[in-house]
């Protein structure tokens, strides 16, 4: 009971729960969205997850910067900028095209209860503290499904391993209640961390990234060397594992690059737990996350992968029988 008790207390920071996933796992599944990462890959679809505490993101699309909220809300003074502030008008910007500068509230951060008071939605709060019961509770809602699928839940991020108190607390927790648990990770953690974690882990999905530690560092921020090691740690002792590559034309699309990969995953290929590759193409659906957090984009260009190229990359992996799929979001 006192394990029990320690498990409910534990807090876990997420930017967001998403149901009815498809893609991260077997079935369907609950995905939990922990906050913080080690890395900064430049592609990051999640940069509301970058960051280990609180993030508020502006949606100028929403925005009516003529709204009464000028003068009601109580963030009014960092939202506009005045020409007379000492007797605001919502008619009296100085800067009418755009009005909110988001980097000011992220550098001072209101309260939520404040930002929940913008009357057009127009800002969010990316970043939630919940207990592991509260996390239970809507995971438990979709039972049916995972029965009926053969799912489950699977954590993500950010880097859920970032926080490895609750996400070992959110696994054990899961698999007391009978529930299939899955990790989305880079791999970018202490060795202890994997030790600790993995007997409540029916799926690693792994990601390899580059098999250059310099390019790795390059497009990441960090080198590959802990991640090797901890991906060589999860296969061979045993624990079941999807190889995930996130694919990007003209930064690791190479048959050079691929075959790096391949020579590496090659003495694990028929093991019983090596559970092949999925390739992850290029996609811009976070790009507009960037904007509203006041960041700028890393990446110039469009290194979307055609057609053609996922063909050519799975081809040239199923000629050394490799499972693989490619994931399409």
């Amino acid at each position: 009971m006192g394990m029990q008790k320690k498990t409910q207390e534990t807090r876990i920071n997420v930017f967001n729960v998403q149901k009815y996933n498809l893609y991260d796992g077997p079935g369907i599944r609950t995905i939990v969205f922990f906050k913080g990462c080690p890395m900064r890959c430049k592609w990051c679809a999640n940069p509301e997850g970058l960051e280990f505490g609180t993030n508020v993101m502006y949606k100028e699309t929403l925005c009516k910067p003529y709204n009464s909220c000028a003068t009601t809300c109580p963030l009014g003074q960092i939202c506009f900028s005045y020409k007379n502030p000492e007797n605001p008008s919502p008619f009296d910007y100085a800067d009418k095209e755009h009005p909110i500068d988001i980097r000011k509230y992220n550098k001072r951060l209101p309260k939520k209860e404040d930002i929940e008071g913008c009357p057009e939605g127009a800002l969010t709060v990316a970043g939630e503290s919940k207990t592991i019961s509260e996390l239970l509770e809507i995971i438990h809602e979709d039972d049916a499904f995972y029965e009926m699928s053969g799912g489950g839940v699977t954590l993500s991020g950010g880097e859920c391993l970032a926080q490895p108190e609750g996400a070992l607390a959110l696994l054990q927790a899961c698999k007391q209640d009978g529930l299939n648990t899955a990790i989305e990770t880079a791999g970018h953690v202490p060795n202890k961390v994997f030790q600790a974690v993995a007997p409540y882990v029916d799926l690693f999905l792994f990601d390899m990234k580059h098999m250059d530690s310099k390019k790795h560092n390059e497009w990441t921020g960090v080198g590959n060397e802990r991640i090797l090691t901890n991906l060589k740690y999860v296969i061979e002792s045993g624990y079941n594992v999807k190889i995930r590559m996130p694919m990007l034309k003209g930064i690791n699309d190479s048959q050079e690059e691929i075959q790096a990969i391949i020579d590496f995953l090659l003495p694990y290929k028929d093991y019983s737990n090596f559970q092949g590759i999925d390739l992850l193409p290029y996609h811009k659906l976070g790009v507009n996350k960037y904007h509203q957090l006041g960041m700028e984009y890393p990446i110039e260009g469009d290194p979307s992968l055609s057609q053609y190229d996922l063909d050519r990359i799975e081809s040239y992996i199923l000629a050394y029988d490799f499972p693989v799929t490619v994931v399409k979001h």
